[in-house]
């Protein structure tokens, strides 16, 4: 098979890497791709949101099954798109990728269709908004209602904050269109987790749990990232958890899609909070978790691309999901000032030790290749992965080799997975 990856981060490195274990797939190509999945796959220099190029491309290259990386496209409709010209391609249509366009749309459907969520209201006015948080409680959390890269979420400790925020969000458009509209909704507290699930309109098959750090600094300091690192499994999701989940929250959301006539095939990745009450939905994405995807993905037993072509053939259930017996950590290499202001071009070294070491892995998310070298080109450079039998070895073969890679302005958090600590042996 000839394969096309949309993207060009360090998920879709992951997926590329994923990819290229199946004895299924002889070719892959990724648009635009990285330094990084440019040395298992072709790069082709076409922006992940040209649909009708990339369609083009698949047709002339006679791609067999594209896999559709980032959000943007997908609530763009390329899936639509490469569907109407014939093509086979992963992902969910326009019409079911709104569950991660519209936080106000997934919030309507979970009120409808019962599926546990914090309390919301919506708003497509700043003066209703700022009426409304008068008589709300804080801390409260405002959202902006389209995709802003992750970090269009402001949890507000006070009233000023609040109202800062909405001028933030809705007036100043600090993320454009995205903040037309507002979701404002009561802060839950309680351990984050996110489970990722393979979808095929009708069936679900749930991965091996993760979590997330999204705050730029230790402690769970500063800004808010597209993701500084990540662990999986997560302890904190029991069997007792799994099973409330399995009944209340993801076949639920599966069947309300449906229902609604947006039946979805794809990937859905429900971000979860461990609340007192029980677990409840933060959010969807209607795509693979960034850097998630680089701790879930190498603990899969199954051919990717046998599950994905199940998937997009509604021939999931027959599908056995099966995960390694062991533990991952991802560490995020940043650009120092990330996720503000931060220079690029630096040359990075140390790369070929991951080539020689076994459950040590280097997804790159910011790099480019000048003049023969692989430089920094973005806040989030590379993500260092590595396994373990569990999550402290995990944790600390991740720190080791994160040391491998070196580069100027080099950042990270050194606290990726230190809830592990708290866990009684």
């Amino acid at each position: 098979m000839k394969v096309l990856i949309v993207g060009s981060g360090g998920r879709e490195h992951a997926i590329a890497a994923s990819a290229a274990k199946s004895p299924k797939v002889d070719k892959i190509y990724c648009a635009p791709g990285n330094a990084g999945i440019g040395q298992i796959a072709e790069c082709v220099p076409i922006g992940a949101m040209e649909f009708d190029k990339l369609a083009a491309f698949a047709k002339e290259r006679q791609i067999d099954f594209t896999i559709i990386g980032m959000d943007d496209p997908l609530v763009g409709g390329i899936v639509d798109v490469f569907e109407a010209e014939g093509l086979k391609v992963f992902g969910p249509r326009k019409n079911a990728a709104i569950l991660e366009g519209s936080k106000a749309f997934s919030k309507d459907l979970m009120k409808k269709y019962n599926i546990p969520t914090a309390g919301y209201e919506t708003f497509d006015d700043p003066k209703k908004a700022l009426a409304y948080l008068e008589t709300a409680k804080t801390p409260i959390v405002l959202k902006a209602d389209g995709l802003a890269l992750g970090k269009g979420v402001l949890i507000c400790n006070s009233l000023e904050e609040a109202k800062a925020g909405v001028k933030e969000i809705m007036e100043d458009k600090k993320f454009g269109s995205a903040g037309n509209h507002m979701v404002v909704e009561e802060f839950m507290t309680g351990r984050e987790v996110s489970v990722l699930s393979f979808v095929d309109g009708k069936t679900i098959k749930i991965m091996s749990s993760a979590q997330d750090h999204k705050r730029a600094k230790d402690g769970d300091q500063g800004l808010n990232t597209g993701g500084m690192g990540t662990f999986s499994p997560s302890p904190f999701y029991t069997k007792e958890v799994d099973e409330f989940c399995r009944k209340y929250i993801y076949q639920a959301t599966v069947d309300a899609m449906a229902a609604e006539g947006r039946p979805f095939t794809g990937i859905i990745f429900f971000g979860l909070m461990l609340t007192e009450e029980g677990p409840k939905v933060l959010e969807y994405n209607a795509r693979f978790g960034d850097p998630e995807a680089q701790v879930v993905l190498p603990r899969m037993k199954n051919d990717m691309i046998e599950v994905m072509e199940a998937c997009v053939e509604g021939r999931l259930s027959e599908i056995d999901l099966q995960f390694e017996e062991n533990a991952a950590v991802c560490v995020v290499l940043a650009s120092d000032g990330y996720p503000v202001s931060y220079e690029k071009g630096f040359e990075i070294k140390g790369l070929e030790k991951f080539n020689q070491e076994e459950g040590y892995y280097c997804f790159h998310a910011g790099t480019a290749l000048k003049d023969g070298k692989i430089v920094t080109n973005g806040g989030r450079v590379l993500g260092i992965t590595a396994k373990g039998k569990d999550l402290k070895e995990a944790r600390a073969n991740a720190y080791k080799a994160a040391e491998w890679a070196e580069f100027d302005n080099k950042y990270m958090r050194n606290d990726i997975g230190k809830a592990i600590d708290e866990i009684k042996e």
